[in-house]
Parts: C-alpha cells; structure tokens; sequence
C-alpha cells in the first residue's frame, strides 16, 4: 500500500533525533561561538520540531538531497539511510529515492533539447526522419497523466531513448510505493535542492503536490529541509578548521 504522511509522525519537540543533520561540529561550533550556533541550531532543527512533517518522511527527503546526482554526499547519505530505516522507513522507500535520485539529469535534457532544436531551426539544420514507432513507456507516463511537454523535444531528437527512459521512469509513479503527495513533495526536494534549483521543475511539483492533496504548510516544510541542508557546511568544514587549527599550534615557532 502506499506510504502516507502522517504515518510514523513521531518526532516531538525536545525529541533527541531533532538534533537532525548536526553532527559533533555542533559541539565545536557551540564552543567557539555559542550565539550564533543557539541561533542556527533553532533555525536548522525548526523542520524536524515542528510537527508537519513526519520523521520518517525528513529523514527520506534528506537521503534525496545527499544520494542526488548534483550532490554525491556519501556520508550524509549514509547518516539518512541509517535515520530514516530507524524512523521506520522500509528498504523499497529508499531504494525509490535512489531510483529518483539517478533520473535527476532528465533535466540535461529539458534544459537543452529545446534549445538545440531552436539553434538547428535557426541554422536550417533539420532532425534526421525516423520511421514512426509505438513506444509504450512514454504512452503509460501519459496515461498516468504524468507526461511533461518540457520532453517533447527530445522525444522529436531521439524517440528510442526517449522511450528507454521513460521505461525507468514510469516505475516512479506506477510503483505503489510512494503516494503521489509524497512523490510530488519528495520531487520538489530534488528540484528545490541548493545543489540543483531547477525553476520549472519545482513549479510544476508544487502544482502537482497541491493537485494530490499537499498542504501550503507541507510544501514550505520541504522548502526549508532544502534550506537548512546548509548546515553540511559545518559539518564538513568544522573539524578541518579544528584539525588545521591544532596542527598549527603543533609546528615549531
């Protein structure tokens, strides 16, 4: 059956997993600027305290942002994975987020497909004729109602692999592992990602996360994930000035 946003809704405020994506660079930066560490701590675990979204639901759409293509993170990858099966997460949820995450680059496509038929028009260049054939991934992603005219120039450049892709893609939608609310949202994370911001995408997930029933509220919460994904700058970069800093007061003078 698919998987509904209030189920698993578990995280409280004052709930030790709101401590979210910090990890021990916390402590550092609490020691040697306690202020602004209070300030962003209360901002970045705001989403997880809250009580919109469910625990299980944060922990996948941080899997999302840290497994995506324009991110490759492997250790907040990990840390989701392990957050979210804890939160109650089955493996096929995060086997679909990955799924997901490894469909991103569609937009190389949307981005440039349109663009290269203009310039070709321009050059009167034309596309070579191809025989007209069936292609049954791209009829069932129409008939899911899930097409986006955004394809139809690579459809019109190479139908075959158009075809191929969508065969992977439909599976998203068709699954039953997700809700479509939760595929939606979880599409505007992708979308909305710091490492991404893909304009057209975003807006057409919102739309279609209110369509199937999303709240303003959810899609804000998810908004802000993206935003304080941000924190991973801490993280990384924490314990690198805290080692560069010890290893300096090591060297003879």
């Amino acid at each position: 059956m698919p998987s509904d946003l209030k189920a698993n809704q578990t995280t409280m405020v004052g709930d030790p997993q709101a401590i979210g994506l910090w990890d021990a660079a916390l402590a550092q930066l609490s020691e040697w600027d306690p202020a602004w560490a209070a300030a962003c701590a209360k901002m970045s675990t705001n989403p997880r305290t809250n009580g919109v979204l469910p625990h299980r639901f944060i922990e996948l759409a941080g899997v999302a942002m840290n497994a995506a293509c324009t991110s490759l993170d492997p250790e907040g990858t990990r840390h989701h994975i392990r957050a979210a099966l804890a939160a109650g997460a089955i493996r096929n949820e995060i086997l679909m987020i990955l799924k997901m995450a490894s469909l991103l680059p569609i937009h190389s496509c949307s981005l440039g497909a349109p663009m290269l038929l203009e310039e070709a028009k321009a050059a009167g260049v034309k596309p070579a004729s191809r025989p007209a054939a069936p292609t049954p991934p791209c009829d069932k992603v129409r008939a899911l109602g899930q097409w986006n005219v955004a394809w139809d120039p690579f459809v019109e450049l190479d139908p075959v692999w158009t075809d191929e892709f969508m065969a992977t893609g439909a599976a998203i939608y068709a699954g039953g592992v997700f809700s479509m609310k939760e595929i939606e949202l979880l599409s505007i994370v992708f979308d909305a990602s710091y490492t991404h911001m893909y304009a057209p995408g975003t807006r057409r997930h919102s739309k279609g996360a209110l369509q199937a029933g999303a709240t303003l509220e959810e899609i804000m919460e998810v908004l802000k994930l993206c935003v304080v994904q941000g924190i991973q700058a801490c993280n990384l970069g924490v314990p690198i000035l805290a080692e560069e800093l010890e290893r300096n007061q090591r060297r003879p003078s």
